[in-house]
C-alpha cells in the first residue's frame, strides 16, 4: 500500500476538516460563553454528522485532528505547573495525531471493508461503507485512548433536542445515513423517533438547601505550598463553623483540599469529628493506607469518619497508564519521580439524613462506570486548579449534565478554582 503524506495537507481536506471540527466544538464554546440554544446546538451536531459521513478519509483525518485540538487543548495547561512549557505543542501534537489517526483508520476500514464486501455482493449499491462509518461513530465513545474516556460523540446533544442514549444516537445516524444513500431527505423524518427534550437546570448555591458545596479558590503552587498549610487548615475549619452557624445539615469541600495524608493528622482529625456532631463533612484529602497512597473522600458525621476511596484515576495525573517499567521512567522525568495513587475497587455509597450519596471525586465522576445502578444522587469533588485558565471545567460540566440526563442523577459538585453547582435533569415530555 502506498502511502503519500502530501496528499492529505489539500487545502480543500484541510479546509473541509476544520469547518466539521468547529461545528463538532459548536456545543462546547457555547457553554464556556454561558449560552444555551437548543436549536441552534441540534443544528450544529446533526451538520456535524452529516458532512463527516460522506467525507473521505483524508477530511476524517483532520476532522478529528482537529476536533480533538479545540475539545483537549486544556490537557496541555498542566504542563506549565511541572514548569515544562516546551512540552506544550509536542503534547498538543500527539493528542490531535491519536485522535485524527483513530478517525482515519475507522474511514479506512469502512472502505476496505466495503470494497471487500460489494466485490462479493450482488447487492453492489448495498452502502456498506456509510454502514461501517456509523458503526464507527456508535463504537467511539468506548475507545479510551490511555484510559483517557472523555471523547462521546453524544455530548454535542447534550443541550440539544435530542436524546443522548446510545440507541438515540444510533438512530440519529441511521436517519442521516440513509437520506444521504437514499438522496431522500424524508429518512431525516426518523429523527423524531430520538426527540427527546428534557431541561438541565446548574444552581451555583440554593439559600434553602440543607447542603452546602463549600468552593475553595487555591492554586497548584499555594496548595502544596508546605508554609500554606495551616492558612489552609484555618480557612476550612472557618468554613465548617459557618455553615454550622447557619444551621446546615451538610458541607461539601473540594477534592485534597487537605494535600496531606489525613488520616495521619490525630489533631485535626479530632478538631473535624466534633464538628461531626452537628455537621456532615464531606472533604477530600489524601490516604496513607499502610503503604498505599490513595486520594479520598472523608465523611465525617457523629463524632467518627468513613473514607471513601476514588475508583478511577487520572491517566498519567494520578496512575501511569503505561507498562510498569515505562511508567517509573515517565514519573521519573515528568513528573519529580512521583508514585501512583492506588484506586478502590468499587465506588463508595454514604447515607446522610436518610438520602443515599454515591461519592465521586473529580475525574471518575466523568465517566459512566460510576452511574452503575443508576444513582439519584451524588457528591462530587473536584480540584480543576492543574488546568486553570481553559475550557476544562466547562467541559467537566458537560460531562456531568450528559450523564445527569442519561441516567436521571442529581449531581452536588464542590470544586476549588471554578464555581461550585448543582446539575439537576427533568424530562420536557
Amino acid at each position: 500500500m502506498k502511502f503519500k503524506i502530501g496528499k492529505y495537507f489539500t487545502t480543500y481536506s484541510i479546509t473541509a476538516g476544520f469547518f466539521i471540527a468547529v461545528l463538532g466544538s459548536m456545543y462546547l464554546y457555547l457553554a464556556w460563553f454561558d449560552i444555551t440554544n437548543a436549536l441552534a446546538e441540534t443544528i450544529a451536531a446533526l451538520l456535524f454528522f452529516w458532512f463527516l459521513l460522506q467525507a473521505d478519509r483524508k477530511v476524517w483525518f483532520w476532522s478529528g485532528f482537529l476536533l480533538s485540538l479545540f475539545w483537549f487543548w486544556w490537557i496541555l495547561v498542566s504542563f506549565s505547573h511541572y514548569h515544562m512549557r516546551w512540552a506544550i505543542p509536542l503534547g498538543a501534537l500527539f493528542i490531535a495525531l491519536v485522535y485524527g489517526g483513530i478517525f482515519w483508520l475507522l474511514a479506512w476500514i469502512s472502505g476496505k471493508l466495503s470494497s471487500f464486501l460489494s466485490s462479493a455482493d450482488t447487492l453492489a449499491n448495498t452502502p456498506y461503507e456509510a454502514l461501517f462509518k456509523v458503526l464507527g461513530l456508535l463504537g467511539l465513545s468506548y475507545l479510551h485512548p490511555l484510559g483517557f474516556d472523555w471523547f462521546k460523540p453524544e455530548l454535542l446533544f447534550v443541550h440539544s433536542y435530542l436524546g443522548v442514549h446510545k440507541w438515540q444516537f444510533a438512530l440519529v445516524l441511521l436517519s442521516i445515513g440513509l437520506a444521504q444513500y437514499r438522496k431522500n431527505s424524508l429518512y431525516l423524518l426518523l429523527l423524531l423517533l430520538a426527540y427527546s427534550p428534557a431541561k438541565t437546570t446548574l444552581t451555583y448555591q440554593e439559600s434553602n438547601s440543607p447542603i452546602v458545596l463549600s468552593g475553595t479558590m487555591t492554586t497548584v503552587e499555594d496548595k502544596w505550598n508546605p508554609k500554606l498549610i495551616s492558612s489552609h487548615i484555618t480557612k476550612v475549619l472557618a468554613a465548617i463553623d459557618q455553615a454550622i452557624a447557619q444551621g446546615k445539615q451538610v458541607i461539601v469541600l473540594p477534592e485534597s483540599v487537605f494535600p496531606f495524608f489525613l488520616n495521619r493528622e490525630l489533631q485535626l482529625l479530632d478538631a473535624l469529628e466534633k464538628r461531626s456532631f452537628r455537621i456532615t463533612i464531606v472533604i477530600g484529602a489524601l490516604n496513607l493506607d499502610g503503604d498505599i497512597h490513595r486520594n479520598s473522600t472523608f465523611i465525617f458525621k457523629e463524632g467518627a469518619y468513613r473514607v471513601a476511596n476514588k475508583v478511577l484515576l487520572v491517566p498519567f495525573g494520578e496512575s501511569n497508564p503505561l507498562p510498569q517499567w515505562a511508567g517509573k521512567w515517565i514519573n521519573q522525568i515528568f513528573f519529580d519521580g512521583a508514585i501512583d495513587y492506588i484506586a478502590s475497587a468499587k465506588p463508595t455509597d454514604f447515607e446522610v439524613n436518610g438520602t443515599l450519596y454515591r461519592n465521586a471525586i473529580c475525574y471518575e465522576a466523568t465517566s459512566e462506570q460510576l452511574y452503575t445502578d443508576s444513582p439519584k444522587q451524588m457528591i462530587v469533588i473536584s480540584n480543576n486548579a492543574w488546568f486553570i485558565p481553559s475550557i476544562e471545567p466547562t467541559e467537566q460540566r458537560m460531562l456531568l449534565e450528559f450523564y445527569s440526563r442519561k441516567y436521571g442523577t442529581v449531581i452536588h459538585h464542590s470544586i476549588n478554582m471554578s464555581p461550585s453547582y448543582i446539575i439537576r435533569t427533568r424530562s420536557l415530555w
